[in-house]
């Protein structure tokens, strides 16, 4: 067998080619969840009956939903046969007693029609008995509300070189939540079958995790249950822990009826029942050295985890594993905790904790940049891991090598320095429009930090005309992971890509699958997807000897034919071989398994090497803010990310696009609003529509888009050599919120500090120019005063997700109290 990381000649990886489901999803005949549903006859439909309170015990009178036509039974916690909870830790029932947030399911209603379940609904009588609520992180934090157990990363004193440092500054660094928003809302679909077994079509990242639920709910083995996942129509990290409920929902009301059970949200229900990118508060002491080196770090991370625990234990991990971003800081400390709060239950969401953790440093560089008197740019590059150097963690950062060489790329090909030799040009030119030029990098670890989930299979058939079938673990979700598949298997065997096809993902296929998460899906599955093509290859190899009057070791599969060594000599088409072998009665299905090797991680101690390897990346990115209104255009962004030996480069250019301006939505226009205030709505979100909650359209991408992959980057231990690209292009995004914080910066005095809301909305960052020009009116310098997020500093308060009012300053300074005071030289 190869090495996992080596390609044939030809290979049909590292070709440009079509999302496999491309064609369905134009012309909208791409069958989902909802979709198998709808073609079923008989199908009840099911509608949850929400709490209208953040708090409360509540008690429930279901008799009235009966007497509305078309109302077939009431699911409720005395319906449930086995165990009444929805998640892993035990935290979350299905039917809840007491009502932890505004939209929280009591009960669901099944009938004829979903109008019929709906106007149900709204007939049961619920009882509330308030209950104190915490809504915001800084509500829990002072209540002393949190969950799960608290982790620290360390490595040195950060305590004492912080007291050596030259300089010292201290703050608070706010970062909102994010919408999943996927165009396919959760949606779930159970029969059960005349054997007693259930059939689940569920949209998920998990099957085989919804697969364990559904079994819990209902009290049976997990062989009793198939889950399915045709495709999702988006998920983003939403799909991978939230769908078991709803499925479950499904499978009770199929066993309690007899029929089968629609399950799927409308937009409204979606956004305000499910979870969402966990906000962070983060409060931060950094040490510096004369030359503006990072010399330590001390920082308290609380991550708003919602009402259960859900995935925040291993998302704060992964921020926790990522504050250094790029950086080497040899004095470190981040302590992590996660807070409970009266909101939907916070879960993955597209880096899993990476984007928050970084947020912290890159903040913290931006911030102090100007204090220090040197160049943003020159800072960041000042200070990035060298060969040989460690994470805080203890892993070394393999191919540190890669970050000093995308960065100068990426400065010479986007014309970084000319360009922003203009930019300063321009500003002087206008007064009332100023421009920014940024550039930022990414570091991210590729692995599931729960080692046990580095895992995967697949199985392969080749049927006797010559044509394969693949099964996998892993779940589409419109990223293109089967289409990368069908081009590893296509490789692996030695022929075309069109003779190969891709199975729906099932768990009576294949079995204890991971989620499809954590950007490692085409290492673990394309992993297990070769290793089985291999296997049938080999037997194969040894019928095509025979054939061919050559040793077995010497025949070669390629674009669908079977040769010996060398140009002359007969050849045979991979139909021809596969039909001898069936005849000489050799096997041909395999299955395979892939496990990442080299991980070790001890969650105690918050240390090891749970990554396989590093996803590096840059970006550099040019805004114009207009200063009288706040609002902002990308003029153009350049990137060069990479991604390996890529498996499919035109989808993983798409991935590295779609990445960077869902980070950009994320920092700069995506703002979750909650009734934070004593009267009957408290706790309701008042951002629940796309009319409310602004996500990035055409209008906001850049008017030049460059996006370059880095080359001769082969990743030793990956198939085919490639690297991951699903989660590392979101943290680019960064670049623009700072080209903002430049922009912004240029309407001030110069060595001023820029705080920016995040996200920095056009209202936030209007804020932020008005205290810019305040502080220029007022001659201030470095000392000046800045404002606070949402124009704190003009009287309004921070907002829930904003950043706090909080510049960094000289600490232990005597006017350290006083935000806006800048650091003294120590």
């Amino acid at each position: 067998m190869s090495s996992l990381a080596d390609r044939p000649e030809n290979p049909v990886v590292g070709r440009i080619a079509v999302h496999e489901s491309a064609a369905l999803h134009v012309t909208g005949a791409a069958v989902y969840t909802d979709d198998v549903a709808a073609r079923t006859h008989g199908v009840l439909a099911a509608w949850p009956v929400p709490s209208t309170s953040a708090h409360a015990r509540v008690t429930l009178d279901v008799r009235p939903a009966y007497e509305v036509p078309g109302v077939v039974r009431v699911l409720t916690a005395d319906d449930v046969p086995g165990l009444n909870d929805a998640g892993v830790k035990h935290d979350e029932p299905l039917f809840p007693a007491e009502a932890m947030f505004f939209g929280h399911a009591l009960a669901w209603v099944l009938g004829e029609t979903a109008d019929a379940a709906r106007r149900g609904a709204a007939a049961v009588a619920v009882e509330y008995e308030p209950l104190p609520s915490l809504i915001t992180v800084q509500e829990a934090i002072e209540a002393g509300s949190f969950q799960g157990v608290p982790r620290t990363v360390a490595r040195g004193d950060a305590a004492s070189t912080l007291a050596s440092s030259a300089f010292v500054f201290e703050g608070v660094s706010e970062v909102g939540g994010q919408e999943h928003f996927s165009l396919e809302t959760h949606a779930a679909f159970a029969v059960r079958e005349p054997d007693g077994r259930y059939f689940v079509e569920s949209s998920t990242q998990h099957p085989s995790e919804t697969q364990e639920i559904v079994a819990h709910v209902l009290g049976i083995p997990s062989s009793e249950v198939t889950v399915e996942c045709l495709r999702m129509g988006g998920a983003f990290g939403g799909k991978e822990m939230q769908p078991h409920g709803f499925a479950a929902i499904a499978a009770l009301g199929a066993r309690l009826t007899g029929r089968p059970v629609r399950l799927r949200l409308n937009r409204t229900q979606d956004i305000t029942m499910t979870g969402k990118r966990h906000p962070f508060h983060m409060a931060w002491r950094v040490g510096f050295d004369a030359e503006g080196r990072l010399q330590a770090l001390d920082a308290t991370l609380t991550a708003d985890g919602g009402w259960s625990l859900d995935l925040s234990e291993p998302v704060l991990g992964r921020a926790l594993c990522h504050v250094d971003n790029a950086y080497w800081i040899p004095h470190f400390r981040a302590h992590g905790r996660v807070a409970k709060t009266n909101k939907p239950s916070n879960t993955a969401f597209r880096g899993f904790g990476g984007p928050q953790g970084t947020f912290l440093i890159e903040d913290i560089l931006g911030r102090v940049a100007p204090l220090l008197g040197i160049d943003p740019a020159e800072l960041r590059a000042r200070n990035f891991y060298r060969p040989g150097q460690t994470t805080p963690y203890g892993q070394v950062v393999k191919d540190a090598e890669r970050l000093p060489a995308i960065w100068g790329r990426l400065r010479s090909e986007s014309g970084f320095d000319a360009r922003r030799r203009e930019v300063e040009r321009f500003n002087d030119a206008h007064a009332d429009r100023k421009r920014g030029l940024a550039i930022t990098p990414v570091k991210f670890g590729i692995s599931f930090t729960f080692t046990s989930f580095n895992q995967a299979g697949a199985l392969v058939l080749v049927y006797k005309d010559g044509s394969v079938l693949i099964n996998h673990g892993g779940t589409e979700m419109g990223q293109g992971l089967h289409t990368k598949m069908l081009q590893v298997a296509a490789t692996a065997l030695g022929v075309e890509y069109e003779r190969v096809r891709i199975a729906p993902t099932r768990t009576d296929k294949v079995p204890n699958t991971s989620a499809t998460a954590a950007s490692s899906s085409s290492d673990l599955n394309g992993g297990a997807i070769k290793l089985a093509c291999e296997e049938i290859r080999g037997r194969l190899a040894a019928v095509a000897g025979r054939l061919l009057g050559v040793d077995a070791r010497d025949v070669r599969f390629s674009g669908g034919h079977v040769m010996g060594l060398g140009p002359a000599g007969p050849r045979l088409t991979f139909a021809e071989v596969v039909a001898a072998a069936y005849l000489q009665r050799v096997q041909l299905f395999a299955a395979g398994y892939y496990r990442t090797e080299g991980l070790h991680w001890d969650a105690d101690a918050q240390q090891g090497s749970p990554f396989k390897y590093f996803a590096y990346g840059a970006a550099a990115c040019e805004v114009e803010v207009d200063g009288f209104t706040g609002a902002y255009r990308l003029r153009r962004v350049d990137i060069v990310h990479d991604v390996g030996d890529s498996l499919s480069p035109q989808l993983d250019i798409g991935q590295i696009e779609g990445g960077f301006v869902q980070g950009v939505g994320w920092l700069t226009l995506e703002e979750l609003l909650w009734d934070t205030g004593d009267g009957p709505t408290r706790g309701r979100l008042r951002t629940q529509a796309a009319s409310t909650y602004k996500l990035p359209s055409f209008s906001e991408l850049p008017e030049e888009f460059h996006v370059h992959l880095f080359e001769n980057a082969r990743e030793d231990g990956a198939v085919y050599g490639s690297k991951a690209v699903g989660e590392p292009p979101l943290l680019l995004g960064f670049s623009a919120r700072e080209a903002i914080r430049q922009a912004v910066g240029a309407f001030g005095p110069a060595g001023r500090s820029v705080e920016l809301a995040s996200p920095a909305t056009p209202e936030a960052v209007f804020w932020a120019v008005d205290a810019a020009r305040s502080a220029a009116a007022a001659g201030a310098g470095p000392a000046g005063t800045t404002a606070g997020a949402g124009g704190a500093s003009d009287g309004g308060a921070p907002g829930d997700g904003e950043a706090a009012a909080s510049v960094p300053r000289a600490a232990g300074d005597p006017g350290a109290a006083e935000p806006g005071l800048a650091t003294a030289d120590r």
